[in-house]
């Protein structure tokens, strides 16, 4: 059966009450919930809330009771609200429903903070302390821990997992400032891990990151202290070259994809058999350029056998361009879900939903998730349940 998810946050459901969510999302067509159990800060603006309209989530905090025994030095950090996973609960024990656990898993700003020889560094060693490295070994057993403790502590059918590689340099961190203009060659760059846990496995690997760190870092201290900015156009270009022209630089990328891949390996091999296990490679578009954050994509469809896609885009021709670039890349290996977003800035009237969940359905995509319950208006739900009612006639 088809799994129709409605993408959550405990705060949203608890003020509605878990069992009034339920029915309400039931009535429009959908049949599953994955619900946010590791999270990040923001600022949201609530639409439908009767109580607050703009809410601020406490960041890097889980929103289920946690066992520090399956924990090393990285231990979660508990919602002081949600923390006690009754929302959780009540979801996985609701007839009719799948339940999903949804874990932002390394970008995590106070234990990135708390534990900085273990987050993601750059070619000059300042610590990007909104992201744990998956390289570090604490790290490493911290999402490992992290993906058993809720399989094990409740009875979810899977686990969305977001954030499981590098971070792109740009992340909207809280007031992320720069006065040089961005572009793709300095954010990539920019956006490299040396920290010593990449630098240690890359050289095991036959890649001499030292070197590479110090010509990442000089190229980068010569642009700052240069004159002139790159167009995009340009800079696009330019990274390409810089792939192209240094061998050292295409086998860390590629390394960076196996770090990935083998700790979405360890995840697989150490949560639950019957749980589905479904990899959020990136939310920057296209799906495609998650493989900066080390996410090769065949790789973990033949690790996890599921890519959980976010198609955030304006317009179906584009959905559908993404979907076949994603088959041409797994090579049809695994399952594809898919994300959508029924609201600004993406779809955003009843005929681009109805179009746009057509077309994966047409595409062999069968198992789609809305994102998300709180963030949208009465009427993205409406045009959710008229959408779903188009694809399950067919």
């Amino acid at each position: 059966m088809s799994k129709l998810s409605m993408f959550s946050y405990s705060w949203d459901l608890a003020e509605n009450s878990v069992a009034k969510s339920v029915d309400e999302f039931k009535r429009i067509g959908i049949n599953s919930v994955t619900l946010a159990s590791s999270y990040h800060a923001g600022k949201f603006l609530r639409p439908k809330s009767a109580t607050n309209k703009v809410y601020f989530p406490e960041d890097g905090t889980v929103y289920f009771k946690s066992d520090a025994s399956k924990y090393g030095d990285i231990r979660p950090i508990p919602n002081s609200i949600y923390g006690n996973g009754e929302v959780l609960r009540e979801l996985t024990e609701t007839k009719g429903l799948s339940v999903s656990a949804w874990l932002v898993l390394l970008h995590n700003t106070p234990l990135g903070t708390k534990h900085q020889d273990s987050a993601v560094q750059n070619a000059f060693g300042d610590p990007y302390i909104y992201a744990l490295c998956p390289s570090a070994p604490a790290a490493r057993a911290y999402a490992l821990g992290l993906c058993k403790d809720v399989t094990e502590s409740y009875k979810v059918d899977g686990i969305s997992i977001e954030s499981i590689g590098f971070p792109p340099y740009e992340h909207g961190y809280h007031h992320e400032m720069s006065f040089v203009k961005p572009n793709k060659w300095l954010s990539q760059n920019l956006g490299l891990c040396f920290c010593k846990y990449c630098v240690a496995g890359a050289e095991k690997a036959g890649i001499d990151a030292k070197a590479l760190k110090a010509r990442v870092a000089n190229k980068i201290h010569g642009y700052l202290e240069g004159d002139i900015d790159y167009q995009n156009d340009m800079a696009e270009a330019l990274w390409l070259a810089d792939i192209a022209s240094d061998p050292e630089l295409r086998k860390f990328l590629d390394f960076r994809s196996t770090v990935v891949t083998s700790l979405a390996k360890e995840i697989r091999e150490s949560v639950r058999k019957d749980v589905e296990v479904a990899i959020i490679p990136s939310v920057a578009r296209p799906t495609g350029g998650a493989w900066y954050e080390g996410t090769d994509l065949k790789a973990i469809a033949e690790t996890t056998g599921v890519i959980e896609a976010c198609f955030y885009e304006p317009a179906t021709d584009r959905i559908k361009a993404d979907l076949v670039d994603i088959k041409l890349r797994t090579n049809n290996v695994g399952k594809i879900k898919g994300v959508l977003r029924p609201a600004f800035p993406d779809l955003t009237s009843e005929a681009a939903v109805i179009d746009a969940v057509s077309a994966l359905w047409d595409g062999g995509v069968k198992d789609i998730g809305f994102y998300n319950y709180g963030h949208i208006r009465s009427q993205s739900l409406n045009w959710i349940e008229r959408a779903l009612a188009t694809v399950t006639k067919k």
